[in-house]
């Protein structure tokens, strides 16, 4: 299984914007379709998009959707979830994902949007 490292979480105030990354460790994410979960304290899981290989096709959750966008770069073999208007609901640990729930999950990247 591949190795997932995410990065680029922190504290914004409301409105605000960050970047997170997840790249795979000691490989390449650019073959791989993948996904973005994040969790929330006393909260399940919840998934935040989704794409393909290419990025030809990305899914977003409703409550995202409009505000977040999944980039890659394929030659860098890197994934990112850009994220604006960030809002204190939006605060979460963030996970990178491939393979679905048997399959690889990052350590996470703490967002916390707060004023």
């Amino acid at each position: 299984q591949v190795q997932l490292v995410e990065s680029g979480g922190g504290l914004v105030q409301p409105g605000g914007s960050l970047r997170l990354s997840c790249a795979a460790s000691g490989g390449t994410l650019s073959t791989y379709a993948m996904a973005w979960f994040r969790q929330a304290p006393g909260k399940e899981r919840e998934f935040v998009a989704a794409t393909d290989w290419s990025g030809g096709r990305i899914y977003y959750a409703d409550s995202v959707k409009g505000r977040f966008t999944v980039e890659r770069d394929n030659a860098k073999g890197v994934v990112y979830l850009r994220m604006n208007t960030l809002k204190p609901e939006d605060t979460a640990v963030y996970y990178c994902n491939v393979g679905g729930d048997e399959g690889s999950w990052g350590q996470g990247t703490q967002v916390t949007v707060s004023s």
